[in-house]
């Protein structure tokens, strides 16, 4: 890479070039050879520290200098270090040999293992996505074992999904659980993108990863929150070229994990303003769709192999109007929205039932026994939403004998969807459960058909199927008697 073939004068050395000025992670660096690097090319400053500074290409100042990002931070950097282009876009490493390793947004590994074996293969980060005649799609629903995303926003083998939701209502907890429940049933690989994680997150998936055992059939690649904006903006790049090499070259199943997509959006606008553009709505960067688009349009499924993409996505201030959070959404078959009132109730996972959809919930694909469930489900805690503001001001008394009908079977479907994680076993001491989807429809319909009606509200919250909620209601019973 380090040469370009010329076919009248052979070998034309790579250009190289000074620095010109640097601006935090903005670099400008002169050429005295033309032509200039190609936009989105590879360029290493040759200086004295010991780890290397990678920078792109992202625009053209004149006709003797260009503007790039630094991937990694700058200071230290000065006026007039040499700077060498490699003639091609960042290439990280792909295959086998990342499997069960930790990388950062340039492919070095950064979990103080052994090196990579000579000959790993890599590829450039900057890919075109499939055409739409490569492209295949698929209505296979992807059991997670959690009740509430199963029943009412099943999530697609092939497909994208994302949660939405402000700080603290648990989204990385629901991918963590995700990651879990998966590898019970999932036999393909695994690559997780920590898109401005903190590294106690980081350190904490890491440990869990190595002690569940998942970790070999996994690729973990990190653009740490203390990282330069650079980092956080072309790791999800780097992670989704590991998983295209998978699906394009390997013919294996991938499931993409991402958190946080939001950071991704964040990266790109802080970018933005340090190249001097003038702020588009809500002051995120004029380029904002089209950098959305060029990471999800490449997360698809070709014949023979799928790609299966789990987003956490931040809703600032809990305003789901947000331009990143609209940008983001267009583009899922899935949306998880994740509810601070439910939070601050005990209701874990704190998923909104009546927000979160999925367009795999429809009757040709889940069946019409499920899609009608589903209906019945909803339609039961539309009316009981409904109905919460009669209910504080008068009481449930005042309510006719069908709405309360209605509200005492909304409320116990409410703490039956709730459900104790792996995850989270260490905090609460509770074991974790993993649901099938046949036994969360039977418990719902006996729920909704008045089986329950007699139990008490806490024999259903925070358990797996209704039999276990059976049994806490016999052993209460029992206790209560004696």
């Amino acid at each position: 890479m380090a040469e370009r073939q010329c076919p009248d004068r052979g070998p034309i050395p790579a250009p190289t070039g000074t620095v010109v000025s640097a601006q935090g992670a903005v670099v400008d660096v002169g050429f005295v050879t033309v032509p200039l690097p190609a936009i989105n090319t590879a360029l290493i400053v040759e200086w004295d520290r010991p780890e290397p500074l990678v920078l792109e290409v992202h625009s053209h100042v004149d006709t003797t200098t260009v503007r790039a990002i630094a991937l990694h931070a700058t200071a230290g950097l000065k006026r007039g270090t040499p700077v060498r282009s490699t003639g091609g876009a960042v290439a990280v490493p792909v295959g086998e040999a990342v499997l069960g390793r930790l990388l950062d947004v340039v492919g070095t590994l950064r979990d103080n293992g052994a090196a990579l074996p000579p000959g790993t293969p890599r590829r450039g980060i900057h890919n075109q996505p499939p055409t739409l005649e490569e492209e295949t799609s698929t209505t296979a629903v992807f059991e997670t074992g959690i009740k509430v995303i199963d029943m009412l926003s099943p999530l697609a083998q092939g497909g994208k999904a994302a949660m939405f939701g402000g700080a603290g209502v648990g989204k990385t907890v629901l991918v963590m659980e995700l990651i879990h429940a998966m590898v019970e049933k999932y036999e393909g690989i695994s690559v997780f993108a920590g898109v401005g994680e903190r590294s106690r997150e980081g350190h904490e998936l890491l440990t869990d990863m190595q002690g569940s055992g998942v970790l070999a059939r996994t690729v973990l690649v990190y653009g740490q929150m203390n990282e330069p904006p650079g980092a956080r903006w072309r790791v999800p790049l780097t992670a989704l070229t590991i998983a295209e090499h998978f699906r394009d070259q390997k013919h294996q199943n991938v499931l993409l994990l991402m958190d946080n997509v939001f950071r991704f959006v964040q990266a790109g606008s802080e970018i933005s303003g340090l190249l001097g553009r003038l702020p588009s709505r809500v002051g995120y960067q004029p380029t904002l769709a089209t950098e959305v688009a060029s990471l999800q349009e490449r997360i698809a499924s070709v014949a023979g192999a799928a790609v299966t993409a789990i987003q956490a996505v931040y809703v600032p201030a809990d305003d789901f109007t947000d331009p990143a959070v609209t940008a983001i959404s267009s583009h899922m078959d899935s949306i998880i929205v994740l509810s601070r009132t439910l939070a601050a109730q005990g209701f874990y996972p704190a998923i909104d039932p009546l927000a979160s959809s999925s367009v795999l919930l429809d009757p040709l694909v889940v069946g019409e026994e499920h899609y009608r469930l589903a209906e019945r489900v909803r339609e039961a805690l539309a009316r009981f939403k409904d109905l919460q503001d009669i209910i504080s001001l008068l009481g449930i008394e005042e309510l006719g004998a069908s709405d309360r009908l209605v509200v005492n079977r909304a409320r116990r479907l409410q703490r039956f969807l709730s459900q104790p994680f792996v995850v989270t076993e260490a905090f609460t001491g509770t074991p974790g459960r993993s649901v099938r989807r046949a036994d969360t429809l039977a418990g719902c319909r006996a729920i909704l058909d008045g089986e329950a009606d007699g139990w008490a509200e806490s024999s259903l919250y925070m358990v797996g199927t209704l039999d276990e909620a059976r049994q806490k209601e016999a052993a209460a019973t029992v206790a209560h008697a004696a």
